[in-house]
């Protein structure tokens, strides 16, 4: 009995443990801000051997990197983000100014005509892509149409589309862009014969550590700037705008820009940078191995129809500069299939026409989230 007691209490006694010695991991928002840091880094290193769009490169492959190894999972907090959106609109509307427009005025029937062959060559691949069998017919038109990635992959459950499928085939295209559009901006800047483009349409430029708003009066800018912001990101909020983040803000320093009221506004020097290297992670961190071993079987046919998407806008950026006299580089970054925020960076590192690029892909952008729900529907109902 007393065996059986003494063998009772040594059953019930709790193991020793052991404690193993762990360095505490970062908060979240700690090891953001470490890669972000990281990025920027990288941003100098990439700027000083002259790499084209040098901080948002050097972030996309570094949150690609990051991604793939596993040492970051999920995305960019939804915060810096939105952050990040809002202060690339209010970049973008700040270049919108009153004698831009009216210099874009003139082109402003080609400009539609490209922007509606654009979004009907992207609808035209995917419909091929779609008769293959591999893809459903809603998530290649959704994966394949250009500029909207956000909004995009936002409605594509109420479509009735692979929510994942779309959102790997959106910012797959972005990231390609993203990677090319630079390196073939700067290579038509750089090539014998160009025309044009070559003076920055986004006024002076400025240097200095503390230098973060393009006007001279710092304070005053930022003021502006994060009011323009804010207000901008509930107003598309309340006015249901697509990707209301980008869209609101853009609009709304577009009306500031065009009253000549607050000037100067608009992020410059490090600010600028550091908003462009978080546009790079944002894209680079959402190419995870799990994603890539979901697609790996459509990645072949994919990257086909992307290929060919991408070749088709090049022409019609030629097209487009040969008849309006545009600068080939300007006509390529307004045409090109990718994400306003990476084709901005871009624009802006190689010191393009902004004005004419922000107005063709924000064309461009209203009009896929207004036109492929109905194309989306379309297809549905012929299919049945």
């Amino acid at each position: 009995m007393s065996t059986t007691r003494t063998s009772l209490r040594t059953a019930q006694k709790p193991a020793p443990q052991v404690h193993e010695f762990r360095f505490p991991r970062p908060a979240p928002a700690w090891r953001w801000a470490l890669i972000a840091v990281g990025g920027y880094a990288a941003g100098l290193g990439a700027s000083a051997v002259g790499v084209p769009a040098p901080f948002l490169l050097s972030s996309l492959v570094l949150g690609a990197v990051l991604a793939l190894t596993g040492r970051v999972r999920g995305r960019l907090p939804g915060p810096l983000n939105r952050s990040s959106q809002a202060l690339v609109g209010a970049l973008m509307g700040s270049y919108l100014t009153a004698s831009a427009l009216v210099a874009a005025a003139p082109v402003a029937l080609p400009l539609t005509a490209v922007t509606a062959a654009t979004v009907a060559l992207s609808v035209a691949v995917a419909w091929f892509l779609a008769r293959r069998g591999s893809i459903s017919k809603p998530s290649a038109v959704l994966g394949m149409v250009p500029g909207g990635s956000a909004a995009i992959v936002s409605c594509a459950d109420e479509l009735k589309a692979d929510v994942r499928l779309v959102a790997f085939m959106q910012y797959l295209r972005v990231g390609l862009v993203a990677t090319t559009a630079p390196l073939a901006a700067h290579w038509m800047m750089s090539s014998p014969g160009r025309s044009g483009g070559q003076a920055s349409h986004g006024g002076p430029a400025h240097s200095g550590f503390l230098h973060l708003v393009a006007g001279s009066d710092q304070l005053t800018g930022l003021l502006v700037l994060v009011g323009v912001c804010a207000a901008g990101v509930l107003a598309g909020r309340r006015l249901r705008l697509p990707t209301p983040a980008l869209i609101g803000p853009m609009l709304l320093a577009l009306v500031v820009t065009l009253s000549g009221v607050l000037p100067g506004f608009a992020p410059a020097g490090i600010l600028q940078n550091a908003v462009f290297v978080l546009v790079g992670l944002d894209v680079g961190v959402r190419f995870t191995r799990d994603t890539l071993v979901r697609v790996r079987q459509l990645l072949p046919s994919i990257l086909v129809g992307m290929a060919a998407v991408c070749v088709g806008c090049a022409g019609l950026a030629w097209i487009f500069a040969k008849a309006t006299g545009t600068p080939v580089v300007d006509a390529y970054l307004a045409t090109t299939p990718g994400g306003i925020n990476a084709v901005l960076a871009a624009a802006v590192s190689g010191h393009a026409d902004v004005a004419l690029i922000s107005t063709v892909q924000s064309l461009r952008l209203l009009l896929v989230v207004l036109v492929t729900p109905l194309i989306i529907r379309r297809l549905a109902v012929s299919r049945a």
